[in-house]
């Protein structure tokens, strides 16, 4: 393990550590999309896989731009916020709880982002990385309207499962 001795060296490895987060979403999108029962809440989780991916290329960007590799982090948050996901999925057979659930699981993961990607942004200003900046704002922007977005989608779909919820019969 290295250690961060500059203000630069922590926000490299923040991004990293952004860099894996954003690669697991990747791959838990597609199955809390499918896992949705709501037609609105499965085509937000499938916008958000696509923002997702141009998340990790504008990453990408950043570390091409700063001759480093974005590999060599693994989020461990991430992981416990997904592995809590998958947990919901499984556990709730009513489909509008099981939403509800999907919903407060995405959007803890939203606020881990916001969380992350402001650290960053910030950083990238103090060091006078004012590109990375603007690019860090921009998905920091995005993450704030999904999770927008979700709050939406909550205000109906929780009423739904406080009523007795969906079933699948």
């Amino acid at each position: 393990m290295t250690t961060t001795d500059t203000l630069h060296d922590l926000y490299i490895e923040q991004l990293r550590d952004l860099y894996n987060a954003e690669n697991q979403l990747l791959k838990a999108l597609p199955e809390m999309a499918k896992a949705a029962y709501d037609p609105s809440l499965k085509e937000g989780i499938t916008t958000h896989l696509e923002q997702t991916k141009e998340h990790v290329r504008r990453l990408e960007n950043i570390f091409e731009n700063h001759d480093e590799s974005p590999k060599g982090k693994t989020c461990k948050a991430m992981e416990g916020l997904i592995a809590e996901g998958r947990e919901n999925i499984s556990e709730h057979e009513d489909l509008a709880v099981r939403d509800a659930g999907l919903i407060a699981d995405a959007q803890r993961i939203e606020h881990y982002e916001i969380a992350g990607y402001g650290c960053v942004r910030t950083f990238a200003g103090i060091l006078g990385h004012d590109r990375d900046m603007v690019v860090l704002q921009q998905t920091l922007d995005e993450e704030g309207e999904t999770d927008k977005e979700l709050t939406a989608i909550a205000g109906r779909l929780n009423f739904v499962a406080q009523e007795g919820g969906e079933d699948d019969k």
